[in-house]
């Protein structure tokens, strides 16, 4: 009898002569590299295993978009920046994947962030008077690992407006037929900024999208950590070959130079 492994996402069906090595696998019964391979997408791959069911074509739609929007946040966003750094530095590639882990897993803009945004719709669906509330409110959460948020998730503590890919993103997104949430969050977009205090930011988008698709806040954290990597990986490279003196950034102009305060004395 050929031994087999089972979970409930995977089974995989072992070598007759190599019970470490597998001959079939399936994906929530779907035949991985029998039927799958050359016939299933990146993101319909992501949706079966996050879900346990193939995607509708509006879910790929939806989905692909979504990775599109997330998958380079730019040089400006902490997260790739630590990647840029830990690459320059020589860090092997598994370091440089963990330092964007880290610094965008949390509530800055971060993974954590667009799981306490999903939460927002879990808790208010797509009622305003719910939202204004809860947005209104600011106050502790529950204890977690987490440090407090300190305003309210989905929005920018630092913009002094939201910036112009966030309106891009939510324009297009929010025109896809499943984009329930997301063309709620535009029609709204300025009440729920007024009920904050801040302009809305990615995360909001992204958490928005995520909801559409019918993922979970957990499911959503851990999809928003994936689908940035690739940009911080790609900058990494690029940055480790360029070195450190060559970091994409304009001069700091210090307003209170200490060297020159040296001089002057």
């Amino acid at each position: 009898m050929t031994p087999s492994l089972t979970t409930r996402i995977w089974r995989e069906e072992a070598e007759p002569d190599n019970a470490f090595a597998a001959r079939a696998a399936f994906c929530h019964g779907y035949d991985v590299y029998g039927e799958m391979l050359g016939q299933a997408g990146w993101v319909e791959m992501l949706f079966l295993l996050f879900t346990g069911e193939p995607p509708w074509p509006e879910q790929t739609q939806l989905l692909e978009m979504l990775a599109v929007t997330l998958a380079n946040p730019g040089p400006r966003d902490p997260s790739v920046q630590a990647a840029m750094a830990s690459g320059t530095g020589g860090a092997p590639a598994a370091a440089t994947l963990m330092a964007a882990l880290s610094v965008g897993a949390g509530r800055q803009g971060g993974a954590r962030d667009v799981f306490d945004a999903m939460r927002g719709w879990v808790d208010c669906g797509t009622d305003l008077a719910a939202w204004q509330a809860r947005l209104a409110d600011g106050g502790p959460g529950p204890l977690e690992i987490w440090p407090a948020a300190e305003r309210a998730a989905g929005f920018d503590p630092h913009a002094p407006r939201v910036p112009g890919i966030v309106l891009q993103a939510l324009e297009r997104l929010a025109a896809q037929p499943l984009a329930q949430r997301l063309r709620w969050l535009a029609e709204h977009r300025e009440a729920l900024e007024a009920a904050a205090g801040l302009p809305l930011a990615m995360s909001s988008v992204a958490a928005a999208a995520l909801a559409d698709l019918g993922f979970s806040p957990d499911q959503g954290e851990m999809l928003h950590l994936l689908l940035r990597l690739p940009g911080a990986a790609a900058h990494a490279l690029e940055q480790r070959a360029l070195g450190y003196k060559r970091f994409p950034f304009p001069p700091v102009e210090l307003q209170d130079d200490p060297a020159l305060r040296a001089v002057a004395a």
